[in-house]
């Protein structure tokens, strides 16, 4: 059984997609990808069905991630098939906390930037939208510094899980 990984923020155009392509291309160059699913959402709906932000898209493209892309809301019924839901910012932490139907499902709830020992004190990924590029460059780095953690936690989980 897969360990599946679900990355959110606002409106799923920007930092978590970003934060999906990023981490999926982890999981693959450590062969891990036929046993880890990664994908993203955002807690609101105002962009289902859009593409990301071109912003966001051509900043992967120029690191050499991928951006096949379509936005969606995240739903409370994903909680029981997720086993890590990976917040870009706290206000994203606390709304899904809330949204979780039990204490075990809101456990599963973290800060990407939680998985960057060098990030400090302050854990959210800035939200580049309203921003110029240099955000998206931004986030990248962000994005990337965590998700070499992230990785070590996600392999520590497979551990003894059935392949």
């Amino acid at each position: 059984m897969a360990y599946r990984v679900c990355f959110v923020c606002t409106g799923n155009i920007c930092r978590s997609p970003m934060a999906e392509s990023v981490f999926r291309a982890r999981v693959a160059e450590a062969g891990l990808d036929h046993l880890v699913e990664t994908d993203s959402a955002g807690t609101g709906g105002w962009h289902e069905g859009d593409g990301a932000d071109p912003r966001a898209a051509s900043v992967l493209d120029e690191h050499g991630y991928g951006t096949g892309h379509t936005a969606r809301q995240f739903q409370q019924s994903w909680f029981g098939r997720l086993d890590l839901v990976i917040a870009l910012d706290t206000g994203h932490l606390k709304a899904l906390r809330r949204l979780a139907p039990t204490e075990e499902d809101a456990r599963k709830v973290r800060l990407l930037r939680s998985y960057d020992p060098a990030a400090g004190a302050d854990l959210d990924v800035p939200d580049p939208y309203y921003g110029a590029r240099d955000g998206f460059e931004e986030c990248l780095e962000m994005v990337e510094a965590a998700s070499a953690g992230l990785l070590d936690s996600v392999r520590e989980h497979l551990e003894g899980r059935p392949e």
